[in-house]
């Protein structure tokens, strides 16, 4: 078991540093999933039981695990993926992690829901940025967001399918993140846990406001605190979204299109008819529909049906550079994540991030290295142990 007093060498060891530095409410909205978190642990329990194959005297010493991947060379395949109020686990995080990833030459996408405005996270970063979209009720408002993703200089628009409702997470309900509890349940998840965690407190809490959601503060009237966003956002999703709105989501962006939350091989393939540039494969990290296949599971059956139709992400329980490989293997063209990097900003700020893209990059190289393959684009069932 990795201790506090060693240094960081991989993704747990910085989840680790985060639930000492959080306050317990704000690292179990970060950590936690819906219901029971069956889906959440079947994310990093089915890619840990992937086996790679080991294969030995290739000639692996020009070895780079650089990606092409709409318009940019990244150096390797990953984006990180979005992640709602990460702002609020880091001082200004969704700005620190777009510089981050910028700098070390990988996509950022930046949640609707964040701390930071789409502006302050663009003026940050010298690298890709893509914009993830949640549909509201407003059409007007969504307009207009869209046209500020635009302007902002945002490369991809993701948009977030697997939300018409928010899904039950029983850590914020037993916390009351997500509302209730009484007034000693708030004074706990307030005040005695900022005092709990001075570090974060200091740092976060006082220094790194204002702690609204930027993006969608314009929209909210009289809205002040994380809460009364929340509530909005809560009754703002918008229930009846269909295919139908595709076509008029194209039209307001102009640009790339990803489609996020595709489980299934029949919803993947109506993605592709409605001209989606690209689908994640994800189930929202096991925080919406809990009891659902991991996002690795549902992969290569999607992957045979659209693979050559469009580009294919997968989001959900990466956890290390092996994890990557294993995803592009499956079927993927690119892999996302979530919590690590938020792990990593949180216990380690953006050196802890920039350390943890650079572990899992090592990892990748030496993957790729030892499974006798030289460019990602090289990855295929084929580097997979065979299933019974």
């Amino acid at each position: 078991m990795p201790t506090l007093t060693l240094a960081p060498a991989c993704a747990s060891d910085y989840r680790l540093r985060a639930e000492k530095r959080l306050p317990r409410f704000l690292f179990d909205y970060l950590d936690g999933g819906a219901y029971a978190e069956l889906t959440l642990r079947r994310n990093v329990a089915d890619l840990e039981a992937i086996e790679l194959r080991q294969r030995i005297l290739r000639d692996v010493s020009a070895l780079t695990t650089e990606k092409s991947f709409l318009g940019n060379t990244l150096t390797m395949p990953l984006a990180l993926s979005p992640v709602g109020l990460s702002g609020m686990m880091a001082r200004r995080g969704e700005a620190s992690a777009a510089k981050v990833a910028g700098e070390f030459g990988i996509p950022y996408c930046l949640s609707t829901l964040s701390i930071c405005s789409v502006e302050e996270v663009a003026a940050a970063t010298q690298g890709p940025l893509w914009f993830q979209l949640y549909m509201i009720r407003d059409r007007g408002s969504v307009a207009d967001l869209i046209a500020r993703a635009k302007a902002a200089g945002a490369s991809a628009l993701v948009l977030t399918v697997d939300l018409p409702v928010v899904g039950t997470r029983y850590r914020d309900v037993r916390n009351t993140m997500s509302g209730g509890g009484g007034a000693w349940a708030r004074l706990r998840r307030g005040l005695l846990s900022y005092m709990m965690h001075p570090g974060w407190s200091m740092d976060v809490g006082l220094r790194g406001g204002p702690h609204i959601l930027a993006n969608v503060a314009p929209y909210v009237p009289d809205a002040a605190t994380p809460a009364d966003f929340s509530a909005w956002a809560n009754a703002s999703l918008d229930p009846s979204v269909s295919w139908k709105d595709i076509e008029w989501i194209k039209a307001q962006w102009g640009g790339p299109l990803i489609i996020k939350g595709i489980l299934d091989r029949e919803d993947a393939l109506e993605a592709v008819n409605c001209g989606a540039d690209g689908i994640v494969v994800s189930n929202h990290g096991g925080r919406q529909l809990d009891g659902v296949a991991s996002s690795i599971r549902a992969l290569p059956p999607i992957a045979e049906a659209v693979s050559g139709k469009t580009l294919i992400l997968m989001d959900g329980g990466i956890r290390s550079g092996q994890d990557i490989l294993k995803a592009l293997s499956s079927g993927a063209d690119l892999a996302m994540m979530g919590r690590p990097w938020v792990y990593a900003l949180a216990g380690g700020g953006e050196k802890g991030l920039a350390h943890l893209l650079a572990a899992m990059k090592g990892e990748l190289t030496v993957s790729m290295a030892l499974t006798g393959i030289t460019q990602v684009t090289e990855a295929a069932p084929g580097l997979l142990s065979p299933t019974d």
